[in-house]
């Protein structure tokens, strides 16, 4: 391990439906050492109007938040920073102007990222905060916006699957004005339930051997159920039954501080709740433990394994080639020249991050999985396939731009599809396009990988010269 590795400061950051979270840590001889727990409720999700769109209220208590996390972090490399939004943002159909906002407050990028990957990171998580026993377990994470839920044994998951239902929703259409009643409570579990039916045969005959809970909602719950006397913090059906017959005779969330739960948690609790009952009696559940890791440890976990060389996504890219039978020496020639050609232009151009790199390397390796479903228009069933299958450590950005190479590097160039890019990040797609188209013209023969040629930046335009006698011998 380096000595930079050794003394290296990480930061993740969690913006949840409810909360906001951040994780602050240090590399130290091969161990990850928190230094600092960050978290606010926002509760992002209840901004969400009628129309989908995060209102102002939602959106300035977001960046003040935001503002304040910057403080403990505005010194840190952005390539140790990984900020990611979950469902509201998932949700929002302004989010793409909320996030201009947000990066202009943090001076890093901020990821969405799909139900399933939320999943994975939960389950990476919770794995590094358990102890490292054989036999599967099923972990359960009820956020604002999303319920996750994974079965995985050690540190590989082998089932996720993120539900449309969270504490923030279900209060909102269940619970809104504090008043708790059994009636709604039936309302709420019977919808939980409805959601959970698409997963249970699936769930139930894959099995696990231990269950834990993740997330605030479900840390809250242990607690109200040690204040009513069960000390060995150990969650059951038939004592989620009787906080549920206790909750009922407070009458409103008002009176719930008599379990001692945090004042801004209150509001949530009852829909929390429900929605572990129907899990509870959906999965046949007989106990289940509470674990501190969630998706911020995940997200730590996550830029740990990168800085190993551990990428995820290297395993992602690696599976969609043998699931579509990938030419892996072609792709490899693609992307020696690719990147022969990115090197030539990178300062010109402005394309010296590691990211513009790993983008042309994946471009590469995956461009001609389309030729799986027919070779006709082959470079645009590459591209839906990428831009919609479920990419192990790929946020929806990142498998939308690797879409959009895919789907520009043959044929006419249709720059609409840059259109729902901001101008710099369009530009910059629109160069690596060239790059790579460029990597695949030169590579048709699909011989040995054609490196000897020149490309030279003239204001708007690229200059290509190749080696001497190139053009008679091809």
């Amino acid at each position: 391990m380096t000595v930079a590795e050794q003394s290296s400061s990480i930061a993740a950051i969690d913006l949840g439906s409810n909360s906001f979270h951040m994780l602050v840590a240090r590399l130290e001889h091969g161990e990850v050492r928190v230094l600092d727990r960050l978290g606010e409720k926002v509760q992002l999700g209840a901004g969400l109007d009628s129309r989908g769109n995060l209102d102002e209220a939602s959106q300035q208590r977001a960046l003040e938040c935001l503002g304040r996390f910057r403080q403990r972090i505005r010194d840190f490399d952005a390539s140790s920073v990984h900020i990611v939004g979950t469902n509201a943002l998932r949700a929002a159909k302004n989010r793409k102007a909320f996030l201009a906002k947000a990066k202009a407050v943090m001076g890093f990028p901020i990821e969405i990222i799909s139900g399933h990957e939320e999943a994975r990171l939960i389950y990476l998580g919770v794995s590094h905060t358990l102890a490292d026993d054989e036999g599967r377990r099923l972990v359960i994470d009820i956020g604002g916006g999303s319920t996750e839920l994974i079965i995985g044994e050690r540190f590989e998951p082998c089932l996720l699957e993120s539900l449309h239902m969270g504490c923030v929703s279900y209060r909102e259409k269940f619970f809104k004005d504090g008043k708790i009643t059994d009636k709604r409570f039936k309302k709420a579990i019977t919808q939980a339930s409805q959601e959970l039916l698409n997963i249970k045969q699936s769930y139930r005959q894959q099995g696990w051997t231990s269950c834990v809970g993740s997330s605030g909602s479900i840390k809250s719950i242990m607690q109200a159920l040690v204040k009513l006397g069960y000390e060995d913090e150990c969650i059951t059906l038939e004592r989620l039954y009787q906080l549920k017959s206790h909750l009922v005779g407070l009458e409103h969330i008002d009176c719930i501080d008599s379990l001692e739960i945090k004042k801004e948690r209150m509001s949530i609790f009852p829909a929390g709740l429900a929605i572990l009952l129907a899990c509870f009696e959906v999965l046949k559940i007989e106990e289940m433990h509470y674990t501190q890791g969630a998706l911020r440890e995940g997200l730590l976990y996550d830029i740990v394994g990168r800085i190993r060389h551990e990428d995820v996504r290297e395993r992602s890219i690696r599976a969609l080639q043998q699931r579509y039978g990938v030419d892996r020496e072609h792709a490899a020639r693609v992307r020696e020249t690719a990147l022969y050609g990115l090197q030539q232009v990178a300062q010109d151009w402005q394309l010296q991050n590691k990211d513009d790199v790993l983008m042309l390397s994946w471009a590469s390796e995956v461009f001609e999985i389309g030729l799986a479903v027919s070779h006709s228009q082959y470079h645009k069933h590459g591209a839906y396939l990428l831009k919609h299958t479920d990419l192990p450590g790929f946020t929806r950005l990142i498998q939308t731009q690797l879409s959009t190479i895919v789907r520009l590097h043959r044929r006419k160039f249709c720059e609409e599809l840059l259109a729902e890019f901001d101008a710099g990040e369009a530009q910059r797609l629109q160069r690596l396009t060239i790059i790579f188209r460029l990597a695949v013209i030169l590579n048709a023969a699909r011989k040995s990988a054609e490196v000897d040629f020149k490309l030279k930046v003239c204001e708007r335009k690229v200059k290509l010269s190749m080696g001497e006698g190139w053009l008679q011998k091809h």
